[in-house]
Order: structure tokens, then sequence, then C-alpha cells
């Protein structure tokens, strides 16, 4: 049985990661913790596949929303930094996934897959987890779907709102509404 992630500290990381500006650099939750930053980790099964591409795209697309709310956005998947860089020089209407305005991290070694109860040790795939991690460093929120399945950036960006409040917000909770 995996161990409960949310209401705890989350895994620390670090790892080897594509930058927006297409540089190899590193990514850590210690990083964005002394920045004050949320955390929104987010993997994926591989590169140069089917459905990863739609939510990769649609999260940097969408990430200015991440940026007001004083989010950073990680993309990982077990795949090397090298074919990481690859798919983003590939263009999105050849199958790649063009610029991307938050990194993608190489979990090659599947330690943080590992840690965050992600993956599939027989196949060496991460499935599609998603965690939202506070400035302090605490798991506030996971999600973890069949890899057949993407997520909604739209449903992402509510629940950081929502962790955000600081109150309870009810069933159908939306930005601007009254917490309870």
């Amino acid at each position: 049985m995996t161990e409960r992630l949310v209401g705890k500290q989350a895994p620390r990381f670090e790892m080897e990661a594509v930058l927006p500006n297409k540089e190899f650099g590193k990514v850590s939750l210690e990083e964005n913790m002394k920045n004050n930053k949320w955390t929104v980790l987010f993997f994926y099964p591989m590169d140069f596949t089917f459905v990863c591409p739609t939510e990769i795209t649609a999260m940097s697309d969408s990430y200015a929303d991440f940026e007001k709310l004083d989010a950073e956005v990680i993309g990982v998947s077990t795949d090397t930094i090298h074919t990481h860089l690859a798919w983003i020089k590939t263009d999105r209407k050849e199958g790649g996934i063009g610029e991307l305005n938050y990194p993608l991290a190489a979990d090659h070694n599947h330690k943080v897959s590992r840690d965050y109860g992600v993956l599939i040790e027989e196949e060496g795939v991460a499935l599609r987890g998603l965690f939202i991690i506070n400035p302090d460093g605490e798991l506030m929120y996971q999600v973890v779907n069949h890899n057949n399945i993407g997520r909604s950036v739209e449903e992402t960006l509510r629940v950081l709102q929502a962790l955000q409040t600081g109150g309870l917000c009810p069933v159908n909770w939306k930005p601007g509404q009254a917490t309870l």
C-alpha cells in the first residue's frame, strides 16, 4: 500500500531539466520553496506519445495564469533531458511540443516518480500524477489517473486557487465565490 502524501511534507527533489530557454539546468522543490512559490508538479509517461503533448502544451499555453498565482510548473517523465530537448525542438504540427514556458525534468533514475508513488515499475514510466505543493513544502493536493486520460488545466488552476484561499471551499467552488 502506498503511503499517504497529502498533508505531509512533499518528497524533496532535484532533477536535471530542459529550461524554457532550451538550456539544460536543474529544478528543485527547495528552490521553489526558497522563492516562496507554489509548485505544480506533474508526471507524464513519456515523450513522443499522443496524450502527453496535449497536456504539456495546454499547461504551457496557460503558464501566465500559474505565474499570476505564484506557482512554478514542472513537467516530469522518466525520459532523459536529451529526449526532452529533441521533443521541444520538434514543431507541434510535426508531433513535437515546440516552445514551452516551464521546465521539463528528467527522472531517468526513477527516484522522484517512485517517491511520489506514480512509477509503473515494470514499464519504467510514470502514471499521470499531478501534485500541488505549497511554499512551505506541504503537499496539498494529488491526483493520479490512468495514462489514457489527460488532465484538465482549468481544474488544476481552480484547485490551486481554492488551496490559496486558505478557507473551506464547497463543491464546485469557483474563484471569486465565498468560502465556508
